[in-house]
């Protein structure tokens, strides 16, 4: 579960929040942090996967995410507080983390949660939802298993939980004797449900490209030998060369559970431990064992070997029973995300969801002020304008070291902005100021974004109804040959064309020169958009003809549209919508169409 966020609409659910914050250690928005659209911010949060405990009335938060609601596996949990700290009210996700923050919210505010939900209310328990360390094999048969229990079934129960006590003490359940690592409650009419404790580590190597069903079969195949169940796994472990090894993180999805990764050197500090210790492993990745060494390097001090080395063509699994534990070290990820123009509304769930799972922000420091409440508390590497290198270079780098970054980009990263600059270090050797062999093997996911000329086009009508181009007016990264060659090809080609960095302080003319090489092909009067701070506070939409554009009218927050020979300009009905009161659009050819119809 993500970190939880506070979030409080009143002076008085401020204080409230603030006491929360300071003895839960979660951020803390204010009714300030969360700007003109209460219901939007609340809703961002929400789809960006963060638990939400909103400190004010259930309605609000209600109205404000009904829209959104999917299903209860996956949707964030939300609890409703009272302002006066009175109640806290799991509202979204009782047993997936809400009935857990509403009862450390009372806990601190010295109330009893407002559960709701039937299992925790009457039966004490929440079958379905065991403590950390455990697991339960068959989720989909705890509500007919609590459901029997509460129509006064009697249960057995076979080896004991703390957690499950409840069921005993008043009587719904018969207990045996015993412990173990597995617990088995039985209802007549149901089927029994079964809980393991996560007590294992599974370590793990593979040939590069192993097939992902290979290494899942082996590791299947030698727990079932040992008589041990997958739901005992806590953990996947293997060599940090290993950490974007496709196999290896399919296997940790289809357990269910983290995959964890160490360098040679660890491992071969295991060594003297070692069933199978292997020279040729050493000669080939610095260690004397993978899986035995990474399983025992996982399960820390007190950990012993359960199952030593097995193997098949391509991959070796080994096990070991958890002692102290030792994380490792996860595989970084690297997000580039494209925020929109910077209006929360215009952020993609997705963008909003690797921001908030974030350990680290990177990027030019508006863009990431840009993000309002979202950004609030995250750790942050603000770069300047012309810093474009070093910033994902960077970001890389520090992905590399496990961690989660988000790269910040406004509009859509991949459209001049840094999507291409990560792939291009990505692809470059070391040698050649590219990054280092830990950066490539990060996880990197590309989250789109809306871009400028998407908002514009979209803010004035739909300029972009037809075929249409981009082209960047900045020679900075482009020869001016090569760019004036773009224009004149566009302009025989009669695309809508977005012109992006029009003008700088130093270049003047070349937006003049395109505006003149497209007159020679399209009318005077064609439509030409000029679109700034789009959606922004400022946003600013104005429509010029073709033979007006003048160099002056524009900045290097403007994106221009100028529209086809075909694009037309239309009188608004409503005066304050479209650019000057005209709705801007490039006809498909519906209107052939219908003449050629009606014939």
């Amino acid at each position: 579960m993500s970190e939880p966020v506070i979030l409080s609409l009143t002076q008085g659910g401020a204080e409230l929040g603030d006491r929360l914050a300071a003895r839960l250690g979660w951020p803390h928005l204010a009714r300030a942090d969360l700007g003109k659209d209460v219901p939007g911010a609340i809703a961002a949060e929400f789809l960006a996967g963060r638990p939400v405990v909103a400190i004010c009335a259930a309605g609000i938060v209600i109205r404000a995410l009904a829209p959104f609601l999917a299903d209860k596996w996956s949707d964030a949990p939300v609890v409703a507080v009272a302002e006066d700290g009175s109640a806290a009210v799991p509202l979204i996700g009782g047993h997936h983390g809400a009935n857990q923050l509403a009862a450390r919210i009372a806990d601190c505010l010295g109330i009893r949660a407002a559960l709701t939900t039937g299992g925790d209310v009457r039966l004490g328990v929440a079958l379905d939802e065991p403590p950390a360390g455990w697991v339960l094999d068959n989720p989909a048969d705890a509500k007919a298993c609590a459901a029997a229990l509460l129509s006064g079934a009697q249960g057995e129960l076979a080896g004991r939980a703390d957690w499950l006590e409840p069921l005993v003490e008043d009587g719904r359940v018969l207990a045996e004797p015993g412990g173990g690592d597995t617990v088995v409650l039985r209802v007549p009419g149901t089927e029994p449900l079964v809980w393991r404790r996560q007590g294992l580590v599974l370590g793990v190597g593979c040939a590069r490209g192993c097939d992902p069903a290979e290494l899942i079969a082996l590791c299947a195949e030698t727990l079932a030998q040992a008589g041990l169940s997958q739901g005992q796994v806590a953990s996947v472990a293997s060599i940090d060369v290993k950490s974007d090894e496709a196999a290896v993180h399919a296997l940790a999805a289809h357990l269910g559970v983290p995959a964890r990764f160490f360098p040679a050197a660890r491992l071969e500090a295991e060594t003297p431990r070692l069933a199978n210790p292997s020279d040729v492993v050493f000669a080939e990745v610095g260690c004397h064992g993978v899986s035995e060494g990474a399983a025992l390097a996982a399960a820390g001090e007190g950990g012993t070997l359960a199952v030593e080395k097995a193997k098949s063509a391509n991959a070796t699994c080994a096990l070991a029973w958890l002692g102290a534990g030792e994380e490792g070290c996860p595989r970084g990820a690297l997000a580039v995300v494209g925020i929109g123009p910077g209006q929360a509304s215009w952020r993609t769930p997705e963008a909003s969801r690797a921001i908030a799972e974030a350990e680290l922000l990177v990027g030019y420091g508006l863009y990431i002020d840009l993000l309002g409440p979202l950004a609030k508390g995250k750790a942050r590497a603000d770069f300047p304008l012309g810093g474009e290198e070093d910033r994902c270079r960077f970001a890389l780098e520090e992905a590399a070291k496990g961690r989660r970054v988000a790269l910040v980009c406004s509009g859509d990263a991949g459209i001049y902005a840094m999507g291409a600059l990560v792939m291009e270090l990505l692809d470059r050797p070391e040698s050649a100021h590219g990054v280092s062999a830990a950066a490539r093997r990060v996880e990197v996911v590309n989250c789109p974004g809306v871009s400028a000329l998407q908002a514009a086009s979209a803010r004035a009508g739909a300029l972009l109804g037809h075929d249409f181009c981009t082209i960047s007016l900045s020679d900075l990264l482009t020869p001016r040959a090569a760019i004036t060659k773009r224009i004149k090809a566009a302009a025989e080609g009669d695309f809508v064309i977005a012109f992006y960095n029009p003008v700088s302080m130093r270049r003047r003319t070349l937006l003049a020169e395109a505006r003149d090489m497209l007159l020679l092909h399209r009318p005077a009067d064609t439509p030409v958009l000029l679109a700034s701070h789009l959606g922004r506070p400022d946003e600013s939409l104005r429509l010029r003809r073709l033979a007006d554009l003048q160099v002056d009218e524009v900045d290097m927050l403007t994106v221009v549209l100028v529209g086809a020979s075909t694009s037309r300009a239309v009188l608004s009905g409503d005066r304050s919508k479209g650019a000057d009161g005209h709705w801007l659009y490039t006809p498909r050819g519906y209107a052939k169409k219908l003449e050629e119809a009606t014939a």
